[in-house]
């Protein structure tokens, strides 16, 4: 991990006790050395160091001057590949968005410059944030840095792994069925997914439109807590974005005082080490005072089929742009209009035709009410049931992923069982909730995740939560479940 905080670290360059230029070619050097070797990690897809250099310029200029320098000052901070930049390929590791240079800076990224952040480069992930690994990108897999036999989790395996090797101490992803969470479990980083419509969604390109986040990235919950709160707020530019001024988060919340474990989380084929320290983690809060009840679910087992229902039908909708016309490369060769569309979609990889054919069928004449209907009408019963927990404990608590990290290619079969790792993670985003994943010890070197899910709109809580797990002590990486 990176040695200073994003706060210290930003202090630091604001004093002038720091050089940025020296920030980033340590960086560097580090992303250097965790792709030496046989088995490099593979977090980025692009990186360029003009491109840096003209930022630390910018950055510098503006303490000639004497202005104040922004929250992020001189912090790089790695950024999923779905993200728009307008200085970097943007290609949602697909051959069908290879060399894509868009027009345009994502809110989120506009904001990471307005914090004086340094976007530092563009991170692997599953082909079009589809994936629960990120073995399905077109550039090659991502690898965990506590294992790299291992995978780092998905879809947003690239910034986690970044954050996790210490390359850079904060990063940004996208979670559309736990696609910041489970892959912070899986390399021991802290992953937070805040309310639906609190990050704009302007830049990132859309998997599935009712479900996608933007979130964040961080070696502690304080660095995740504050970039956060750098990119967090309205946006005039994307309809579904909250239009009151998010909350800040820096302040500990004194009034929080009971937690919910839920019961359907627990269940007997629960991976031994993940039930054991999740278990751990609900004893240190304990310890600090906090009122820990158990409390039910009942829907939340259906809430992987009713996601991949819904998240396909989405996807279905918005890849249908990706022809060779409109968007994406154009496949050589192809005269007739629907030899263009056969061609260049057949860029597409599997997992990616996996769901729009699946997303199609569900949505098709004959099966939209047998199958997307009936998981719209779960989806908001879901949704009541988590908000009905809600109003009797301030935040619910249950295992971000069901395992630990797994081996990579184990998986790549058996989609079932890919689906599976997401099985905590979705019901937050088929609510809109906001939720935090945060390392609570380790499996032998890999390590395991908690999660917190909390009401709408109140990300201090989960903040203020982990933040006071994290403060007792000891660190997750002392926390060894027995073998």
């Amino acid at each position: 991990m990176s040695a200073m905080s994003v706060a210290a670290l930003a202090a630091a360059v604001a004093r002038g006790e720091r050089d940025p230029r020296d920030v980033v070619a340590n960086a560097l050097e580090r992303w250097r050395q965790s792709d030496r070797g046989p088995e490099p990690i593979h977090a980025f897809l692009a990186i360029d160091e003009s491109v840096l250099e003209r930022q630390v310029d910018a950055l510098r200029a503006k303490q000639r001057r004497g202005e104040p320098l922004g929250p992020l000052a001189g912090v790089p901070v790695a950024v999923k590949d779905n993200i728009t930049t307008v200085d970097l390929p943007t290609t949602c590791a697909s051959r069908l968005l290879d060399g894509y240079r868009p027009p345009y800076d994502a809110t989120c990224i506009r904001r990471l410059r307005a914090a004086d952040a340094l976007v530092f480069g563009k991170t692997n992930l599953d082909e079009f944030a589809m994936g629960s690994s990120t073995e399905f990108s077109a550039f090659g897999p991502t690898r965990n840095p506590h294992d790299r036999t291992r995978v780092p989790g998905g879809s947003s395996g690239g910034s986690a792994a970044a954050v996790a090797a210490g390359i850079v101490p904060a990063a940004l992803g996208s979670d559309t069925g736990g696609s910041v969470r489970q892959p912070a479990a899986f390399c021991g980083v802290v992953g937070l997914k805040p309310t639906y419509g609190r990050i704009s969604r302007y830049g990132l390109v859309a998997f599935a439109s009712s479900l996608d986040q933007i979130g964040v990235f961080g070696a502690t919950v304080a660095d995740a807590a504050r970039v956060y709160a750098a990119i967090a707020g309205p946006d005039p530019r994307d309809a579904t974005s909250l239009p009151e001024a998010a909350p800040p988060v820096d302040t500990p919340r004194a009034s929080v005082r009971r937690i919910g474990v839920v019961r359907e989380c627990f269940p007997p084929t629960l991976d031994s080490a993940v039930a054991t320290l999740c278990r751990r983690a609900v004893e240190r809060w304990q310890d600090a005072g906090i009122e820990v009840v158990e409390v039910s679910v009942p829907s939340l087992p259906y809430a992987v089929p009713t996601y991949y229902i819904l998240a396909t039908a989405e996807a279905s909708a918005n890849l249908a742009r990706y022809d060779g016309v409109r968007y994406g490369v154009r496949a050589p060769g192809a005269t007739q209009l629907d030899e263009v569309y056969e061609r260049t979609r057949a860029l597409f990889g599997p997992e990616v035709k996996r769901r729009i054919i699946l997303g199609t069928y569900v949505l098709s004449a004959g099966y939209y009410e047998a199958y997307y209907a009936r998981a719209q009408r779960m989806r908001a019963r879901l949704t009541a049931e988590l908000e009905a927990a809600l109003r009797e404990v301030d935040a619910l608590f249950l295992p971000t992923a069901p395992t630990p990290a797994f081996r990579l290619g184990e998986r790549l079969d058996d989609p079932l069982a890919m689906y599976l790792a997401d099985v905590f993670t979705v019901p937050a985003n088929l609510a809109g909730l906001p939720a935090l994943s945060f390392p609570v010890g380790r499996a032998g070197v890999l390590p395991v995740g908690g999660q917190l899910v909390g009401r709408r709109g109140d990300e201090a809580t989960v903040i203020t939560l982990a933040t006071v797990w994290e403060r007792m002590g000891p660190s997750w990486t002392e926390l060894e479940a027995p073998a």
